[in-house]
């Protein structure tokens, strides 16, 4: 059997679907990294590979992903009772309704003083701006002290963690350097943390910084502080991650720009969400996760032997005709007045709704709708430059950056709302 590590590599995005349209739709088997590999597509596919008895974290991912976009002791390499502790940390901290409306609340903040500045230059690289607008805004929700001469720094490191994980060479060695300087950072802020020097936030509880460095482990004890710090980057890096959505979803109000006017106005909150959406839907972000085969396994007719890698199709299944009608046409309304189908719209993975889905997607959502109506009503030249986005390079984004100008201040009233708000 011939190894598709390779084709992978260069394919990127589109090297899965075509495996998938030469097998007739059947299950793709092959080999990654001189494993055998087997890729499942379909709603089913999602129902079965979320299935604990099936699919094992344990040793599944290569250690050049752990050691760039997890870090090792991740909740992402955990099983059993040990994943469902960490687990419910998470969603504890990501999933609260009031939680998720106060980041959102404070990412609109940050994105109103950024258009002050943007105003003044003239001219900004979109990708690089709100990577530094949703780094401040995650920091002080979650309670975690950065400088604001640090800002950039470690908005370029969570960038990078994120874009160097699924590659070789300088990209991928500076995704090891950010994973490296960030724990190195957080480590010794949970030590200060557990002493009870850490700020506590706004009087309303334990920020989630403090939580997650009092968590302990199944038996008890608490994470290591480097495990900790591992922890509290997977609420950060997950966040400032956001980014690549929210080019995306400047990239499609370019393309699409009926959509402005709408979201801009009393309908927004309702559209914003649909479009936000769509956007996950449309785009390419994860290509497929995968797990090792925890047993002997019958899919499709196929023998899945123990320890066999097992992929689950995310991008394809995002754009199955048989899901989506039109599937590359960009539509929110698809999503309005109807919640998307848990096991067909799968951009961060997929599972049941109260299981394995990304405890983070609901922040996920909530942001990118809040960018959303932020871009739409704010006026901005797009200027000269390109925009293609290669299914090549995973993960992908528009080649420039999506680089604005000519940005308006904000309507008279708003900046000042915003910071009387933050």
């Amino acid at each position: 059997m011939v190894d598709d590590t390779l084709p992978l590599l260069l394919r990127g995005y589109g090297w899965l679907p075509d495996r998938r349209r030469r097998s007739g739709g059947a299950p793709v088997e092959t080999r990654l990294l001189g494993k055998r590999a087997i890729a499942l597509h379909g709603p089913a596919a999602v129902r079965f590979f979320y299935d604990e008895h099936h699919i094992r974290r344990t040793d599944a991912l290569p250690q050049p992903v752990i050691d760039t976009l997890f870090g090792r002791g991740a909740v992402h390499t955990l099983d059993g009772e040990r994943h469902g502790v960490r687990k419910a940390l998470f969603t504890g901290l990501l999933k609260e309704p009031a939680r998720v409306r106060d980041l959102s609340e404070r990412v609109a903040r940050e994105l109103e003083r950024a258009r002050a500045g943007w105003a003044a230059r003239g001219r900004a690289v979109l990708f690089d701006e709100t990577a530094e607008v949703l780094t401040r805004a995650v920091h002080a929700w979650a309670g975690v002290p950065l400088a604001e001469d640090a800002v950039a720094t470690t908005a370029r490191d969570m960038i990078a963690m994120v874009d160097g994980f699924a590659s070789v060479g300088p990209r991928h060695l500076r995704a090891r350097r950010a994973r490296r300087h960030q724990e190195e950072r957080l480590a010794p802020l949970v030590g200060t943390a557990r002493e009870g020097v850490a700020p506590e936030g706004d009087g309303s509880g334990p920020t989630v910084f403090r939580t997650i460095a009092a968590h302990r482990h199944a038996d008890g004890a608490l994470l290591d502080p480097r495990t900790a710090a591992v922890e509290v980057l997977n609420v950060l890096r997950p966040t400032v991650a956001i980014t690549w959505f929210a080019v995306f979803a400047a990239h499609a109000l370019h393309r699409h720009p009926e959509h402005r006017e709408v979201l801009a106005g009393g309908d927004g909150p309702e559209y914003a969400w649909a479009f936000a959406q769509e956007v996950r839907r449309f785009y390419p972000f994860a290509p497929f996760v995968g797990g090792l085969a925890a047993e002997r396994l019958e899919w499709a007719g196929r023998t899945i032997e123990p320890g066999t890698m097992v992929l689950l199709d995310l991008y394809g299944l995002d754009h199955d005709p048989d899901l989506w009608p039109e599937p590359y046409r960009f539509d929110p309304t698809r999503f309005l007045g109807s919640a998307p189908p848990v096991d067909a719209l799968v951009p961060q993975g997929g599972g049941p709704v109260d299981g394995h889905r990304c405890p983070g997607e609901d922040i996920t959502v909530a942001v990118l709708a809040e960018v959303a109506r932020f871009l739409a009503r704010t006026s901005y030249d797009v200027v000269e430059q390109d925009l293609r986005i290669p299914l090549s390079r995973i993960p992908t984004a528009p080649r420039s950056g999506f680089v604005i100008g000519d940005v308006a201040p904000a309507p008279a009233g708003v900046g000042a709302e915003a910071a009387r708000r933050g």
